[in-house]
């Protein structure tokens, strides 16, 4: 059969041997594609486009499985024959990765160096198309007492309120703070408006007593930490002057 031809028909008409949930049930899940695993969650396409091809289009659109994580439901809604059980599916199946990727809640997590920060920050946020701004809280023993999603969007154009930043350092009785977000374009470097958000952070966050310890910049398998590149203590050395 043709490749044209078998586009234009389901997965029904393929080749048994070459279904994807007859490959899986036969080679385990590890022998598909990202496409493929998501054509299962899928079940059916739509009228001319099978559900493997559907698959490739959301990919195409939200730049990879990981990204998938933080996709909000009216976004899924904007590609065509993606509606209701089918954007339920995923949406179930990727809150699911989710949470697993998330620490045991019973567990404590402390971070002592930035490593273990860098770490922590990248699971949540490398790989992701569009910029997601994130900060810890911290006590004073650097247990990690919240995590939260600020804003998604560019850190200079629509960053995350500073208001709102340390509405949530107050009620969750915080002694100090990590930011950290992303870079799509792949490089960890810090522009001009990420260091100017952090000049205005720790301007708003040291009359409270709540001490920015870092911000973190994850690109592509890179990472920037103003407090290991010494930013931190010349923006902190540069607020008291």
């Amino acid at each position: 059969m043709s490749l044209n031809k078998r586009k234009s028909k389901g997965i029904v008409s393929w080749p048994e041997g070459e279904r994807p949930r007859e490959r899986l049930l036969r080679q385990g899940a590890h022998s598909l594609t990202d496409a493929e695993l998501i054509a299962i969650l899928l079940r059916v396409g739509i009228k001319g486009v099978n559900a493997v091809e559907l698959a490739r289009q959301i990919l195409e659109k939200f730049g990879s499985v990981r990204a998938l994580l933080e996709v909000p439901l009216s976004a899924l809604f904007e590609i065509k024959g993606l509606k209701g059980a089918k954007a339920a599916q995923l949406v179930a199946a990727m809150e699911l990765a989710r949470r697993i990727s998330l620490p045991d809640s019973r567990q404590r997590i402390i971070f002592k160096k930035t490593k273990e920060v860098a770490e922590y920050l990248r699971s949540r946020l490398q790989g992701l198309t569009e910029e997601h701004f994130r900060v810890l809280l911290l006590n004073r023993r650097g247990i990690l007492l919240e995590d939260a999603l600020l804003t998604v969007g560019s850190v200079g154009k629509a960053g995350p309120s500073t208001r709102l930043l340390v509405s949530r350092a107050l009620s969750a009785n915080a002694s100090a703070v990590i930011v950290g977000h992303n870079h799509p374009s792949g490089a960890a470097q810090p522009s001009e408006s990420d260091k100017l958000f952090t000049e205005e952070l720790v301007r708003v966050l040291t009359p409270i007593g709540v001490k920015l310890l870092d911000h973190v910049i994850i690109g592509d398998g890179l990472v920037f930490s103003f407090a290991d590149s010494g930013l931190m203590n010349e923006i902190s050395l540069s607020s008291q002057a």
